[in-house]
């Protein structure tokens, strides 16, 4: 079952088209990799996805549900309701975490379940706390982001987005913030997520990771997608002379 289907995406800002006819889909369990220089589009595409930006045509269908369609050459949003039921189908984890800094670590996490799911408080909890046992920091419940490491604050962005039960996860850079010691913790915790069979699209500049872990890259550039295959291909000799070119050049920097 595909649980993202997005069809002749387009963007533009101004007069410059960050998204141009992009489409892809995501099958349920599966991890996507996008890969790609910086200004490609990579994070706008997830930004658009998850309706942090207004695409200007193409379609997304999440979960199938008409998120975006295309009439009559204009790009059409599904009702408010529709809207803000596939919101929560997916979490999303920043690069900078974006943790409150006024709330402890147990609040940060069970604060939405809450407020947009309604939950009961002491169910939240419970559930918060398995989660933070998931990430190896169960210790760190009534702690403040301030008083965590990087990795320690991305886990919980991790299990924040968790809390809300999503159907998909995505990632955006999730170790661009963090020093090289500190990048190991985060890829281990999604890695063990891929174990887990949740549906990730990940924008990443880790590209042994994309290599180890995705069942499917896409290789972005200039607003297109420029390339797009299994692992074994993209990494391997089947890959176009620009793929390489830009692997070479990444793993030389």
């Amino acid at each position: 079952m595909a649980m993202l289907e997005v069809r002749n995406l387009s963007k533009r800002f101004d007069k410059l088209e960050v998204l141009k006819d992009i489409s892809f889909s995501v099958e349920k369990g599966n991890v996507i990799a996008v890969i790609g220089p910086s200004g490609s589009g990579k994070s706008t595409l997830l930004r658009c996805i998850n309706q942090l930006e207004r695409a200007d045509g193409g379609s997304i269908r999440v979960c199938g549900t008409d998120m975006l369609t295309q009439k009559n050459g204009e790009a059409v949003y599904a009702d408010a309701k529709t809207l803000r039921s596939i919101r929560l189908k997916i979490g999303l984890v920043f690069q900078n975490f974006n943790l409150f800094p006024h709330f402890s670590v147990l609040r940060n996490i069970t604060e939405a379940p809450v407020r947009v799911l309604k939950q009961d408080r002491k169910q939240a909890e419970e559930n918060a706390m398995r989660l933070l046992r998931k990430m190896g920091l169960e210790s760190k419940a009534n702690a403040y982001p301030f008083e965590l490491s990087g990795g320690q604050q991305q886990r919980i962005s991790i299990a924040r987005a968790l809390a809300l039960q999503p159907e998909m996860l995505f990632f955006d850079e999730p170790t661009s913030a963090l020093d090289p010691e500190l990048t190991g913790e985060i890829l281990k915790v999604i890695k063990e997520l891929a174990k887990d069979g949740m549906t990730m699209v990940i924008v990443t500049h880790e590209m042994a990771f994309a290599r180890d872990v995705a069942d499917h890259v896409i290789f972005m550039e200039h607003g297109v997608i420029a390339e797009e295959g299994t692992p074994e291909q993209l990494f391997g000799a089947e890959a176009s002379e620009r793929t390489r070119q830009f692997l070479q050049r990444f793993s030389a920097g």
